[in-house]
């Protein structure tokens, strides 16, 4: 049965549940009214100032002061209103930047995490940017072009009044303009896209060299990375003076036909002064209405924003629309101790099975170790189990609930991940521990950053648990640990631990699997374990092989398996050597794993050296355990 509930998000909703701010049509109005209103005002100043010439020259000053008067104020409003106009396109500029990244963000942030991997952070980084504020600047542009359209046809009716011959043959001229911007806005639009996509592979080749510099430096490949970071410029660089040239190309034409219209349109006004049809105010105002009506090829500008913003703005959807899990509407039970089920799960990815787990039971309250080769899908397991992704067929139940069909709030509440680099944000200390589904409280705070072993360097941080992350100087273990922090404070009735500890040394590790046991709300465990050690102190191991659970067992059962042995590289000639702290725990006892293979036959040989890993792991185990492990655990 397909249990796959990705969808498409339709509205992208901010983690508190409301929708990203949008500013609406408000700003892109305003901007439009003050357009037009500037471009009547433009309209109407040459009849006025003509008439006013006719005036002055018939009449003498005295009887033009008042036409004059118009003239002036016209002209002061026409400076005005764009001055207003400039004012409210940079606003509107602004406020629709400012929604384009935040439904995006929104929806990179909220997207089933499988779905975002294709997306290079580079990629994403230019399309929060720069294409956000080109798709941010087509509102804008948008209302000018619309305005932009008013002058010359507002011009075009007034001419037609002033003199309709003139008008003809300005009419005549506009259909070669069209064409003009036509042919710009049809190739610009691919010349842009293409210029963004290369962009944005500069951009990832760029933040792929600066998170290696160390590498690079000690490998002596910065050359090699320079030249790969900048192969992609020469093409940026002929892209660039493609769309250059067709920029230069549309203003030519127009700046061709432009000034033959408004010559053509002077000579016939010419004409018709000369034969005592026009006045010479009405020829001025002639002229100058045939340059507005000709100033539609001042549109290409415009419309080059209008495309830029348009190409920016399906690169800002595709983050923006990308499927997120949907969420159901039943609870837990109260008295659950999170028991986990997995029934007939399988995950396929570009049509390779990564993971496949039938009737693989977790009791709950149980510490169960995954363990496999890399690649054996033990992040997918995690993943899935905790409801990162959805599996694409199979049901997984928390204590006996669907988890696709709980509420948001329930499955975080009581679903917690540690994973192997936290985002821990840029507040403080105790604000990055404290974050999550529910707030914990300074006492609970404390409590899980002693549980995780960072207790001791946090209070010798400046400020302590008030020192702002950023300026905090952490090394990576201690980074780790405080994402460790934060999922035990987090912590409910499954806790997923995707090699959360990689970064820790042994003894340290060790007093964090302690600390699981005795501090942290119970609960069941689920931990990517590469240490035999982590496994040992496990009450079963989940074995997983190609995608496939081979084996659900206790670390020393297992242990007797050569093949088992080998995900560790401790497999030995002959059968198994049981490390120290592999005696088996405790614990519930597991449910049976159809398909599993048995371990080797009782009887064989120890290994007869033990591993370098072994002997730490001994060490560590000797001085932290509280008890001697039982005889048989020894080699």
């Amino acid at each position: 049965m397909r249990t796959s509930r990705s969808r498409e998000r339709r509205a992208p909703e901010a983690r508190d549940g409301t929708h990203a701010a949008s500013p609406g049509r408000a700003p892109e109005v305003l901007v439009l009214l003050c357009s037009v209103a500037a471009a009547l005002t433009a309209v109407a100043q040459p009849v006025v100032l003509g008439r006013t010439l006719d005036l002055m020259l018939r009449d003498g000053a005295d009887d033009a002061g008042r036409w004059l008067a118009l003239s002036a104020g016209l002209l002061l409003g026409e400076l005005l209103l764009d001055s207003l106009t400039a004012l409210f396109t940079g606003g509107c500029n602004a406020a629709w930047t400012a929604s384009v990244r935040s439904r995006a963000l929104t929806g990179l942030l909220g997207a089933v995490p499988d779905r975002v991997r294709p997306f290079p952070p580079g990629d994403v980084g230019t399309r929060l940017t720069l294409n956000a504020a080109d798709a941010g600047g087509a509102p804008a542009a948008r209302a000018a072009l619309a305005a932009s359209l008013v002058t010359p046809l507002g011009a075009l009716v007034a001419l037609a009044f002033v003199d309709v011959w003139v008008a003809a043959c300005v009419c005549a001229g506009l259909p070669a303009l069209a064409l003009v911007l036509r042919a710009f806005a049809r190739d610009t639009g691919a010349s842009v896209a293409a210029y963004q996509r290369t962009q944005a592979r500069i951009a990832s080749g760029l933040l792929e060299a600066l998170e290696g510099t160390a590498t690079i430096g000690a490998a002596g490949t910065g050359d090699r990375e320079r030249a790969r970071v900048l192969a992609p410029l020469a093409e940026l660089a002929a892209q660039g003076r493609d769309m250059w040239a067709l920029h230069g190309r549309a203003l030519g034409r127009s700046g061709v036909l432009v000034p033959l219209l408004i010559l053509v349109a002077t000579g016939v006004g010419g004409l018709r002064l000369a034969s005592g049809e026009l006045s010479v105010g009405e020829l001025l105002a002639a002229g100058r209405y045939a340059q507005l009506t000709a100033g539609v090829g001042g549109a290409a500008s415009l419309l080059g924003a209008i495309v830029r913003g348009r190409e920016a703005r399906k690169r800002t959807l595709e983050l923006e629309r990308l499927p997120a899990l949907s969420q159901g509407t039943d609870h837990l039970p109260p008295d659950g101790t999170g028991e986990l089920e997995l029934r007939g799960v399988r995950v396929v990815r570009d049509g390779r099975e990564v993971l496949r787990a039938d009737h693989v039971r977790v009791p709950g309250g149980s510490t169960v170790a995954v363990v496999g080769r890399s690649g054996a899908g033990k992040s997918v397991l995690a993943a899935v189990a905790g409801r990162l992704i959805d599996p694409d067929e199979g049901l997984v139940l928390l204590d006996g609930v669907r988890l696709d069909r709980l509420t948001r709030e329930a499955l975080r509440t009581e679903v917690a991940f540690a994973f192997e680099r936290p985002a821990l944000g840029e507040g403080t200390v105790a604000e990055a521990v404290a974050s999550g589904a529910r707030r914990a409280s300074p006492e609970e705070v404390r409590r899980a950053a002693r549980a995780a072993g960072a207790d001791g360097f946090v209070r010798r941080l400046p400020d302590g648990y008030d020192t702002p992350l950023p300026g905090a100087p952490l090394s990576g273990g201690e980074h780790q640990r405080l994402g460790l922090a934060r999922a035990f404070a987090q912590a409910g009735r499954l806790l997923v631990m995707d090699d959360a500890t990689s970064s820790l040394d042994t003894a340290t590790e060790h007093e964090v699997n302690l600390a699981l046991r005795r501090s942290v709300r119970p609960g069941t465990r689920l931990v990517i374990a590469h240490r035999p050690s982590v496994a040992a102190r496990a009450d079963l191991v989940l074995w997983l092989e190609e995608g496939s659970v081979r084996a659900v067992g206790t670390h020393h059962d297992l242990w007797r398996t050569e093949e088992y042995r080998a995900v560790f590289g401790a497999a030995g000639s002959g059968a198994a050597a049981v490390p120290v702290g592999s005696a088996r725990r405790p614990g519930p006892e597991p449910a049976s794993q159809p398909g599993a293979k048995p371990g080797s036959k009782p009887g064989s040989e120890l290994a007869s050296e033990p591993t370098a890993e072994s002997a730490s792991e001994s060490a560590s185990e000797s001085a932290f355990d509280p008890a001697p492990e039982p005889e048989e655990a020894r080699p």
